[in-house]
């Protein structure tokens, strides 16, 4: 269904700047955790220790409370995203449900940031419950950036995906959405492991990883690397069968830049890991996840879409009789 670009211009503009907030606040609640900073608010939520507005505050509260104050201006966002989404998109359009789905992950982010407040699994806390909510925070995360994201595709007049008869092209992106799930929960675990348990040197951290008296957190530390690289490889394949599958410029122009933008997370990854995790790359490695995110998405939305050409099988030769 395509919308006049008059109609949608702006739209898409305030879809774009949403998302490019959204990030900004992703990144920012990742400073939290990784400065330790969680715990500035104490365990009171939606206030900061008991007060609307903190007196005195140290630094980690201003850290925490302003952390609070940009959610609270993204859920704002994503309720005009989906009020004008609703006056742009007819009923039943993509980019509509798309908005309403943002909505409904913004909210549900802010209930498990509230909830990971009020259980304190902040600051220095290391018990393995702590590292179920960040998975589940990440997942969240990734799938409202997902929702956004499909909210500027769709402002741009793409059509609506279909899973029906999709057969392998739906597979193959399937896994691909679902691995980068895992690797997803398994980077917010390393993350933790990282802030909690802080390595002296890169062979004191291969030390922590394999100590059989080493915490849970470190022990499942090790998987994120292992499961990064098999993960490329898988998305490389994707991108590939995918552009073959459906060969439309779509199609080609997201599977080249979800392998490159791969790459450069893997780049990112490494340095990460050699130096030590150090806040500004942890900030850095989790803004390429999310890209990496958004790239597989954008393949999803163009590979499934209902005017994606499809390759269509090599024809029989025709068979020719042979002379009496």
């Amino acid at each position: 269904m395509t919308l006049p670009v008059a109609a949608t211009r702006r739209f898409q503009w305030f879809s774009q700047g949403v998302l490019v907030y959204s990030l900004g606040v992703i990144l920012w609640g990742a400073f939290v955790r990784a400065t330790g900073s969680g715990a500035g608010c104490g365990d009171h939520w939606p206030v900061c220790n008991g007060e609307v507005v903190p007196r005195a505050p140290s630094l980690q509260t201003l850290i925490e409370y302003t952390h609070r104050l940009t959610s609270g201006l993204a859920t704002v966002l994503a309720v005009a995203l989906y009020a004008w989404g609703r006056r742009v998109f007819p009923k039943g359009h993509p980019g509509r449900r798309a908005a309403l789905w943002a909505l409904v992950f913004m909210l549900t982010e802010g209930l498990v940031g509230a909830g990971i407040v009020l259980l304190k699994y902040v600051a220095q806390d290391a018990r393995v419950g702590r590292a179920v909510w960040m998975g589940v925070h990440l997942t969240n995360t990734f799938l409202l950036v997902g929702a956004q994201t499909l909210v500027v595709w769709a402002s741009k007049g793409r059509a609506r995906m279909t899973f029906q008869g999709q057969g392998a092209v739906a597979a193959l992106l399937g896994a691909s959405v679902v691995g980068m799930l895992v690797l997803g929960v398994s980077g917010a675990v390393a993350a933790l492991g990282d802030t909690l348990f802080p390595a002296t040197s890169l062979a004191h951290g291969f030390e922590q990883d394999l100590s059989e008296t080493a915490h849970l957190l470190l022990r499942l530390r090790v998987l994120h690397p292992v499961f990064a690289v098999g993960l490329g490889a898988l998305l490389v394949f994707v991108g590939r069968s995918v552009a073959r599958l459906r060969p439309s410029p779509d199609v080609r122009r997201a599977a080249t830049l979800l392998t490159g933008v791969y790459v450069a997370q893997l780049c990112a990854g490494v340095i990460n890991l050699v130096l030590l995790a150090p806040v500004a790359m942890q900030l850095v490695h989790l803004l390429l996840a999310d890209c990496v995110w958004m790239c597989v998405v954008r393949l999803c939305a163009a590979g499934l879409a209902e005017d994606a050409p499809r390759l269509q099988p090599a024809s029989a030769p025709e068979s020719r009789a042979e002379p009496v």
